[in-house]
């Protein structure tokens, strides 16, 4: 329901924001920078642009927000996993405040490194809103496509499309291919050092990094992730301090590991 509501709520923004634009060389042109911002501050004037202007930062505030919880709690199951660099020293939850407060810092530390190209040059800036919206994309297909080349072996939830799975899951894994092809493609013609879209380097160091992880070690000793649920089931809360670490060191997860195994 969440994804339907967003998609209609904005596509009538994008036509708003296209039937409000009055100069198109002008918008495009702008002093400000920011196009959209243009386009408001032409359509009602400059007081109510700022704010409108206003709003848009604090939603997207809210919105960087939700992204760093979202990617702190991303880290903070690879590095249970033992997937992430530094695993012993990241899986660890506040014992105060309950939280992986050491993969929210990670997360936040890492997105300001990659942000801060961008205080300086807007070929910056277009890379990093181009490596976040193709990873996002990438994140998603990874798995439709493992579900498309595995059908035969993929177990199916309680909720299905049925027989409309694979055709959308193909559908999916193409959109996804051609959107994040079209990311990476410079934005302004002739492509020089200064308009060349610099993402591809990041997403391919990113790709490269992990594919090479893999061939190279992780694929000998990554077992998989743990199961939370079965966790739960052996009394174990994965979200207080220790408690996964205790049932190392009684061998209680060791013995779950062979059970999935064999």
């Amino acid at each position: 329901m969440s994804i339907g509501v967003s998609a209609v709520l904005g596509w009538f923004l994008i036509l708003g924001l296209l039937f409000s634009i009055q100069d198109y060389d002008a918008t495009i042109g702008s002093s400000t920078g920011q196009p959209v911002a243009q386009i408001i501050i032409d359509a009602v004037g400059d007081r109510a642009a700022i704010a409108l202007m206003v709003i848009i930062v604090v939603a997207m505030f809210f919105c960087g927000t939700f992204s760093i919880t979202s990617n702190s709690r991303m880290m903070y199951a690879f590095s249970r996993d033992g997937a992430l660099p530094g695993s012993t020293f990241f899986h660890k939850v506040d014992v105060k405040r309950k939280s992986p407060i050491r993969t929210v810092w990670l997360a936040c530390v890492l997105s300001f490194i990659l942000a801060l190209p961008s205080l300086g040059s807007s070929v910056a800036f277009a890379a990093a809103t181009s490596i976040a919206t193709i990873g996002l994309y990438i994140s998603y297909g990874i798995p439709i496509l493992l579900r498309v080349i595995g059908r035969d072996r993929f177990k199916k939830g309680p909720w299905h499309l049925g027989a409309f799975s694979i055709p959308i899951s193909v559908t999916a894994v193409i959109w996804i291919g051609t959107i994040s092809i079209l990311f990476i493609l410079p934005q302004v013609n002739p492509v020089t050092k200064q308009t060349l879209n610099y993402s591809i380097v990041a997403v391919g160091i990113v790709m490269v990094y992990a594919m090479g992880l893999w061939l190279l070690s992780a694929r000998k000793w990554f077992e998989g992730p743990r199961r939370q649920i079965q966790l739960q089931e052996l009394g174990i809360d994965v979200m207080e301090p220790g408690a996964v670490e205790r049932a190392e060191a009684e061998g209680r997860i060791k013995a779950l590991e062979k059970e999935t195994t064999t």
